[in-house]
């Protein structure tokens, strides 16, 4: 599922609320990359080591907190509060738990430290403990920076031609039918992603992210895909040890639930970023990075967005500027937002409604039809009523 047109947020002295499906433009923007990067600050651009282990060192702290309170306490609660409890701490724990993974993604990026192997080795072991092969989603993820929006080059979160939509689609576009893609698609397409590039970006043959000879990686890139997968491996390994001694039981409660809280964020942040229907999507005669890079928008998670250190409302800077600390990031998107003017997207809807109305309307884009037959031309997603007056033409 993909997006399409156009959200327009012009920023004035007086921020005026607009509706957040309104198309953007999707022509060539009056400003470049250096225009963007004169009007942040340039301490923005900063990267603080001690800043960002602070950081890092937090979201530890509140995790030995909160497996310190289940591994003492729980058992001695009675019936219904331990189960309460543990729904507590899975929240809690997968919550935190996705910052920390949010860091690791930064540490992809470079924007941990200004010492690349500080980066790396920061991000490879936070990855591995949950279970992400760190150099091999580095490298695809970094393919996907650099071709937003692109509907041949994209890495992932490609949106569909209504020509290619899939037979079975017919019998999911209804209420149970999207209850059971979400409820799949939150649950298993991380670790399907992973494995088997479901979703990613369409190669001549198999690509996964753990086989270092996937044709999603170069040669240059191939030993370090064993070390993720050695990361991964060690983590599985001592999972395994733990389970001998404290029971696989255990192992689930403590790990196994917050884990899959991480993966069903990773997707929701991701999805909901790329999704939407003011978002514009290229064919290779328009695509450039800039416009790749404004085809995203910034969302609203509430007190998450601090838990998840912004990476959810600071999205469009992260693709013109991915390297920008987190810390940074909301002063820097607060700085160009008047020079993008409406070129810069964001949807406070509530997360749940918005993921809701975003797989429902974003099914397949189309060719914007104003632009004419004969123009070289972007693709839009379309909504219900835009779908049916296509239909009836």
């Amino acid at each position: 599922m993909g997006g399409g047109g156009n959200m327009s947020v012009p920023t004035t002295k007086t921020e005026q609320k607009k509706n957040p499906l309104q198309r953007v433009p999707s022509s060539k923007p009056p400003f470049t990359l250096g225009d963007i990067k004169k009007v942040i600050p340039p301490h923005c651009f900063h990267r603080s080591l001690i800043r960002s282990f602070s950081y890092l060192a937090q979201d530890l702290i509140f995790v030995s907190i909160f497996y310190y309170f289940a591994a003492t306490y729980f058992h001695l609660l009675p019936s219904p509060y331990y189960y309460l409890a543990w729904l507590a701490y899975w929240i809690a724990q997968g919550c935190v738990c996705t910052g920390i993974w949010v860091i690791g993604h930064e540490c992809g990026h470079h924007g941990f430290s200004d010492y690349q192997w500080v980066d790396d080795t920061v991000g490879l072991i936070l990855h591995s403990a949950l279970l992400t092969p760190y150099f091999a989603w580095k490298h695809s993820h970094r393919r996907h920076h650099a071709n937003t929006g692109s509907l041949e080059n994209d890495e992932v979160y490609i949106p569909r031609l209504k020509s290619k939509l899939r037979w079975y689609y017919k019998y999911l576009n209804n209420p149970l039918g999207r209850v059971l893609v979400l409820a799949f698609t939150l649950t298993f397409a991380w670790p399907l992603y992973l494995f088997f590039n479901i979703s990613g970006k369409k190669y001549d043959r198999f690509a996964c992210h753990y086989d270092p000879y996937s044709p999603i990686y170069t040669d240059r890139e191939r030993l370090q895909i064993y070390i993720s997968d050695a990361g991964v491996i060690a983590t599985t390994y001592v999972l395994y040890r733990i389970a001998l001694a404290q029971g696989l039981a255990w192992v689930v409660c403590i790990y196994g639930v917050p884990l899959l809280i991480v993966n069903g964020f990773i997707v929701l942040i991701t999805l909901l970023h790329h999704t939407h229907s003011s978002l514009p999507h290229y064919d290779s005669s328009e695509w450039d990075y800039l416009r790749g890079a404004l085809a995203t928008v910034d969302r609203d998670y509430g007190v998450l967005n601090k838990v998840f250190h912004n990476v959810t409302d600071t999205h469009v800077l992260h693709h013109i500027f991915s390297y920008i600390s987190h810390y940074h990031a909301m002063e820097a998107t607060k700085a160009i937002k008047p020079l993008l003017g409406e070129y810069y997207q964001v949807d406070d809807t509530p997360i749940l409604k918005a993921m809701w109305r975003d797989t429902k309307e974003c099914i397949y884009v189309e060719k914007d039809k104003d632009k004419g037959e004969d123009a070289s031309i972007d693709y839009v997603a379309l909504s219900e009523e835009e779908k049916q007056k296509i239909d009836q033409h």
